[in-house]
């Protein structure tokens, strides 16, 4: 790795907040441009393909934009006994995957792709997290979607807000539920030849 390598622009093509607020934790500023790649075109059964897949399409969608950034595309899901979920369409659907969740262990998996436009190469990894949920009631899960939260999480629930007091065990990369695995994004960039203190703001 050269630590002396200049450090191009790094875009993140995602509107998520959460995804936002970790890179800025880790001293990251970049340029938020939200990429309107529609993802019911990718039809995939595999979890960690599926992803993988919907993170490059992200990230090559907003890739024209640019010439000489860091373009980074990521995608989340949760599976429950083998069975995926995004983001919920409804308060009712959300309240039913919670009650399917409840007292179970879940896998989220988070798609990264990272483009380097300068050197025309791209890393794509997928990040795999055990959540276990804990038994609440049916009164409490209406109560929490009744908040709105779910609904805009991939498996209806957020790690850092509410649904933080619902998750009893985490085995794996604890950012990763969040939507970007610091540890995968830190290991792709060293890959690429860059240094991730030359992005500290």
């Amino acid at each position: 790795m050269n630590a002396n390598k200049s450090s191009p622009r790094f875009v993140l093509a995602s509107a998520s907040t959460a995804r936002l607020k970790l890179l800025r934790m880790v001293g990251i500023a970049p340029l938020v441009c939200k990429s309107d790649f529609d993802e019911d075109r990718v039809q995939i059964e595999d979890p960690a393909e599926l992803v993988t897949t919907l993170a490059r399409c992200k990230a090559e969608t907003v890739a024209p934009q640019f010439s000489d950034a860091l373009v980074l595309g990521c995608d989340s899901i949760l599976t429950i006994n083998n069975r995926i979920y995004g983001k919920p369409d409804s308060s009712q659907q959300a309240i039913a995957r919670w009650q399917e969740m409840r007292g179970k262990m879940g896998k989220i998996y988070t798609g990264h792709a990272l483009l380097d436009l300068e050197q025309q190469r791209k890393i794509i990894r997928c990040g795999i997290t055990q959540v276990y949920f804990a038994n609440i009631s049916d009164r409490t899960i209406e109560a929490y979607v009744a908040t709105g939260e779910p609904l805009k999480c991939a498996g209806s629930f957020a790690l850092e807000g509410k649904g933080g007091m619902f998750v009893e065990k985490i085995e794996g990369c604890h950012s990763n539920v969040i939507g970007l695995s610091l540890p995968l994004l830190h290991q792709m960039l060293e890959n690429l030849g860059y240094n991730i203190t030359n992005f500290w703001q």
